[in-house]
């Protein structure tokens, strides 16, 4: 079963596009290019609440080998 965590290596600010590029197994940039879709539809505070939200719940990898 495959989880979701940040980007370590494919990362702009947090990793998290970069992250569910991985888990999507879709390019990245792909996500990215949604992501500020999604910006300009809803609004550029309802998206930077969710990805800091996504930021602060979201491990990367290295977290959850380490701990």
């Amino acid at each position: 079963m495959k989880k979701l965590y940040r980007s370590e290596t494919d990362r702009k600010i947090a990793g998290v596009c970069g992250g569910i590029g991985e888990f999507l197994d879709v390019d990245s940039t792909i996500v990215r290019l949604i992501a500020i879709v999604v910006t300009f539809a809803t609004g550029i505070i309802p998206f930077l609440i969710g990805y800091l939200v996504a930021w602060w719940i979201v491990p990367t990898a290295g977290d959850v080998k380490r701990g």
